[in-house]
């Protein structure tokens, strides 16, 4: 595959440096090109990042309260468009971290015709000549309406900075401008919600194989993703700045473990749920926030300094 394989492909003759305690970095033994997913790697993949939980939850468990959050998410979109209100949630978060599943999970039985997905691809020459966040205002929704952005403005933040497709001084005003963007969506009454997915390093590189080598999911892999193989620290650290600077009192972040991608779907579906008020709900049907694996941007923060 040329270039993009090589980015994708840890080489032995530069292996990465050794982390604490003198350990080689997961990438240093990883070839996703390589059929065989290294064991070792896979033993340390659902714990990997601090994960709490020792297993997955089981699908049995996972799949009834699904559907009774499903439920409670018919029940929400119904009471969006009688009232006319709007919602936005912005899925956010490294590769792999399963953004797009939570969203199918949150659209799979409520109304098509007011409800929906965006996921942009790279901006057009003419959208890169626009003010940056032009392009998303047209996706918003209208009164009686949900939206979910898998991926958003925050691209700039992310992948486009560690990716090298902006500049510093753009990334700069973006952090400086994306609060005051989500704050007029907030003052004009729209229900705004950001969450975050973040995944540990070895389960990543697990995603990441899975998708490589599953013809059903080979679609996902982009050169974007292998040339992000090599660089987890560098989102670690976009990732860092990111919630800094826009995690406001206004337009909050949550941030979600998921390397367990069942427990993360519902996470998720809960943190809209448990915050909105309407018809019907059934507190003890959407369950409690799980601390463990969710935590607000600035506790998350909190928790990174406490790692260092």
């Amino acid at each position: 595959m040329g270039k993009a394989k090589d980015e994708g492909k840890a080489k032995d003759e530069k292996p990465d440096k050794a982390g604490k305690g003198g350990k080689a970095r997961p990438t240093a033994a990883f070839d996703i090109d390589n059929p065989v997913f290294p064991d070792d790697l896979d033993e340390r993949a659902l714990k990997s990042g601090g994960y709490p939980y020792d297993d997955k939850l089981k699908r049995g468990a996972y799949e009834e309260q699904l559907q009774k959050l499903q439920l409670e998410f018919i029940k929400l979109q119904g009471h969006i468009e009688a009232k006319g209100e709007r919602l936005v949630v912005v899925f956010e978060g490294r590769d792999t971290s399963g953004k797009g599943g939570c969203i199918s999970r949150i659209l799979e039985r409520i109304n098509p015709r007011h409800s929906r997905s965006v996921a942009l691809s790279k901006p057009t020459d003419a959208e890169r000549g626009q003010w940056y966040f032009q392009r998303y205002i047209s996706h918003l929704p209208t009164k009686g309406d949900l939206v979910l952005f898998d991926r958003s403005w925050y691209n700039r933040a992310g992948v486009e900075r560690v990716m090298g497709f902006c500049t510093e001084e753009q990334v700069a005003r973006f952090l400086r401008d994306a609060p005051e963007f989500e704050a007029l969506l907030v003052r004009d009454d729209i229900r705004f919600f950001k969450i975050y997915l973040t995944v540990g390093q070895e389960m990543q590189l697990k995603r990441f194989h899975e998708r490589r080598h599953d013809p059903f999911k080979q679609w996902k892999v982009t050169d974007i993703d292998l040339a992000a193989i090599s660089k987890y620290d560098d989102y670690s650290r976009a990732e860092a700045e990111m919630l800094r600077h826009t995690h406001t009192a206004v337009s909050p972040w949550t941030v979600i473990n998921a390397n367990d991608q069942r427990r993360a779907r519902l996470e998720a579906m809960r943190v809209v749920l448990n915050r909105l008020d309407y018809a019907g709900k059934d507190a003890a049907a959407i369950g409690v926030i799980d601390p463990k694996i969710t935590v607000s941007g600035a506790e998350y923060l909190d928790r990174l300094k406490t790692k260092a």
